[in-house]
């Protein structure tokens, strides 16, 4: 093991305290001082209104919207949200993130106060994970339900289905469910969605895609199971080990600032920007001819530093994915010459042996896996966490890796990895008092989100991966996900890790 993954595995108040401090000083300078009596209207990247709170917060209730290029009068600043007073006399705050100036009201008895800097930039036109058009968080969660438990959409104003992004709303022969719970960085306990997941800019998935998809960001996409749409270069359909088992989309502006998005779904998306459309399928979520809705699915979105954007390439890089930095449709290169560089060797397998583990400006944990340390993925990861227990849920079906305890053996390891803690495998979940499967197969009771707590431990990890625990502890070591690459996201936090733990909390595969 290398110096520097040795360093960078060493816990401590320290690291804990310089990521909060990193926190704190992103939403500082996030806050933009506007000129009281200043007129606002919503900057150009709001396509349909922006939601007017009667406080300042996400969870604040709607008093009014914004509509693109109506104008309100500023009442007063606080940190990221600003007072304003509509057209119709209503009073209530809105993001700042989402507003521009365009037009000074300085007292008749007073001179115009003279602009700070920040007055005078506008806010950074980077991509950030959205709960709505206009309501950006440090990150967010989502897990999508299967079909037995929680079919179709749910009540909600946006249903019908639809298919903002292209395709057609599939009748799927065996149901769908595009029902979802999410939390975020700004209310970490799951709470319920309403409507279609990933069909309107009023949920997490809807909103944060239409920003990257008709706003002109850089992007790579990767899926392992694209369809043939595009088509891969060496694979049939879908790209089997030693290809990485991941999927996502990575987008970012000029400066290389941007946001992750880690998916579970196979063929979705395959289309970064309307200007290079799919074509021969859709490209909305419930609108793919082979979209997997039928089964649960989870989806994790993080703002990323320019830092950051380079530090999640290269892990991308180490896990083998699978793209194409040839292809418009799934690779849009720009931004930084290093950004650039690290995105044109994608779509390549990786050598390596070699676990990365870096800590981000988020104080999130990314853990990449490469397809040749060939080792059941989640006992990896344990061991990564410095042997945190680990109780998770993924898809679980053929060449099951049981739940494993400290003192289990395992043959198909790495002598440098270390001690793994014991492993659960969950294969029921609940919410709400509706009880659902957790495991693998091709029915509507099953799941393949894969999601993972840290129960009975002194950090609060809630985890989010690529990776399925199917494989081998013993004998054919390069078997199914042991001989594939992916990623893993470790979110430190209370209340999203006890949120996620209740939702998994029910049956144990022994």
């Amino acid at each position: 093991m290398t110096t520097a993954m040795t360093a960078a595995r060493r816990p401590g108040r320290l690291t804990r305290i310089g990521a909060q401090f990193v926190v704190a000083l992103i939403a500082v300078s996030s806050w933009v001082v506007f000129a009281a009596a200043a007129t606002v209207t919503p900057s150009n990247r709001v396509t349909s209104y922006l939601i007017v709170r009667n406080q300042p917060s996400g969870d604040g209730q709607e008093v009014g919207r914004l509509q693109p290029r109506e104008k309100a009068e500023t009442v007063e600043s606080v940190p990221r949200w600003l007072k304003v007073r509509l057209s119709d006399g209503a009073v209530g705050y809105v993001s700042k993130a989402w507003v521009e100036e365009v037009e000074a009201a300085p007292s008749p008895t007073a001179p115009a106060p003279t602009p700070t800097p920040a007055a005078a930039t506008p806010p950074s036109n980077s991509p950030a994970p959205l709960l709505a058009t206009g309501h950006p968080v440090e990150w967010w969660f989502v897990f999508k339900f299967n079909t037995q438990s929680f079919p179709g959409c749910g009540s909600g104003p946006n249903d019908p289905r639809r298919c903002p992004f292209g395709g057609d709303v599939q009748n799927y022969g065996h149901g769908f469910s595009q029902q979802f719970v999410y939390a975020s960085s700004e209310t970490p306990a799951l709470q319920k969605g309403d409507g279609c997941l990933g069909e309107t800019t009023t949920d997490p998935l809807g909103a944060t895609f239409e920003e990257i998809y008709n706003h002109g960001f850089y992007y790579v996409i990767w899926n392992d199971q694209f369809y043939d749409h595009p088509a891969i270069a060496g694979c049939q359909k879908f790209c089997g080990a030693p290809w990485g088992h991941s999927k996502g989309l990575l987008a970012w502006n000029d400066a290389g600032e941007g946001l992750v998005l880690q998916v579970t779904t196979p063929s979705w998306p395959a289309s970064g920007s309307k200007l290079s459309p799919r074509d021969h399928d859709g490209n909305t979520l419930g609108c793919v001819a082979d979209n997997d809705v039928l089964v649960s699915q989870h989806f994790f979105a993080l703002k990323l530093s320019k830092h950051d954007v380079v530090t999640v390439l290269k892990a991308l890089a180490n896990a083998s994915v699978v793209t194409d930095p040839a292809n418009p449709q799934i690779v849009r290169k720009g931004g930084p010459t290093d950004v650039q560089d690290l995105v044109a060797a994608l779509g390549t397998q990786s050598p390596s042996k070699a676990v990365t583990r870096d800590t981000l400006s988020t104080g999130v944990i990314l853990i990449s896996k490469p397809s040749a340390l060939q080792v059941p993925p989640l006992q990896m990861v344990s061991t990564d966490l410095n042997g945190v227990p680990l109780r998770a849920a993924t898809w679980w079906q053929t060449s099951k890796i049981p739940s494993t305890t400290a003192a289990i053996p395992i043959p198909c390891w790495n002598g440098h990895l270390g001690q793994a803690g014991p492993v659960e495998i969950a294969t029921k979940g609940h919410w709400n008092g509706t009880a659902f499967g957790l495991t693998g197969g091709p029915g509507p009771d099953f799941n393949h989100a894969k999601v993972g707590v840290s129960p009975g431990s002194a950090n609060h990890y809630a985890i989010f991966g690529d990776m399925n625990q199917e494989g081998a502890l013993s004998g054919n070591c390069a078997s199914r996900q042991n001989g594939r690459g992916g990623l893993f996201y470790v979110v430190d936090n209370g209340g999203l890790h006890d949120s996620v733990a209740e939702l998994i909390k029910s049956d144990t595969a022994p």
